[in-house]
């Protein structure tokens, strides 16, 4: 399973171009990458006070990397801001080619942001599967809430993918993070953050990275670096790491009240 890890700058509110630089990315990695990871709210940034930029899920932005999916033979992954049934969310996306969307809404809203006055919390622990390859889907702060992301004895995914707006203030805590939800989970994860300048003064310098299960890279992208990289991940090889360390066998049992 490879998965691409697109790092580059999301022009500010800006759909029409946002959409047209994630066009040309995934056009340009056609026949190489099976999943494109795209930045949280890739087409827009980081807008927490603009109900304007809302498009339903039949809109543009859906429509217009369905297109692409169908086209290039990638599936497509990243959020979008999402109008339903008169509310906003902060909606994520698994476009499959030839397949209908498949939608996780973020369910931890990050308030110093103002991101609860805008959006409602999601609520479903979506498992996603994809060429026999079972996917957890987490938006930007919901890495911070390891149950969130936790397995259980049944290891119920095998690739935890992450879309994030992780600012370079706080970067130190995505390195830490990634690496734990890895870590803790016995699974491979790709995560994606964006490189550039926000419209409320945020730097962001990206970090993008894919781990194996002993937290060996598989893709990386430097700091600031504007880029395309593809982590090729050996499901073999993921599957005989549990078999050899069951670690997930010692767990502790709970239940996650939604």
């Amino acid at each position: 399973m490879k998965v691409a890890l697109l790092q580059y700058p999301i022009k500010w509110a800006d759909k029409a171009e946002n959409i047209r630089r994630a066009v040309a990315r995934i056009r340009a990695i056609a026949g190489q990458a099976d999943i494109a990871l795209l930045p949280e709210m890739f087409s827009t940034g980081f807008c927490t006070d603009r109900p304007d930029l809302a498009e339903r899920e039949d809109g543009e932005t859906i429509t217009t990397l369905q297109a692409v999916a169908n086209e290039t033979g990638i599936a497509i992954v990243s959020s979008l801001i999402c109008e339903a049934e008169g509310r906003l969310y902060n909606r994520g996306f698994f476009i499959r080619p030839n397949d209908t969307p498949i939608l996780v809404d973020k369910a931890h809203l990050y308030k110093h942001g103002g991101e609860d006055q805008f959006f409602t919390a999601g609520r479903e622990r979506t498992i996603i599967t994809y060429q026999g390859v079972r996917f957890r889907l987490l938006l930007c702060y919901d890495l911070r809430f390891p149950i969130w992301a936790r397995q259980d004895k049944d290891n119920l995914y095998d690739i935890l993918l992450v879309c994030a707006n992780w600012p370079q203030i706080r970067i130190i805590y995505w390195d830490a993070l990634v690496a734990a939800r890895a870590t803790e989970n016995q699974c491979y994860i790709a995560a994606v953050n964006p490189v550039g300048d926000d419209g409320l003064g945020l730097h962001y310098n990206g970090h993008s990275i894919a781990y194996d299960t002993r937290l060996q890279p598989l893709a990386c992208l430097n700091d600031d670096e504007e880029g395309t990289r593809i982590a090729d991940f050996n499901l073999e090889q993921l599957h005989h790491f549990r078999e050899v360390s069951p670690l997930w066998q010692d767990g502790d049992d709970f239940i996650l009240k939604i």
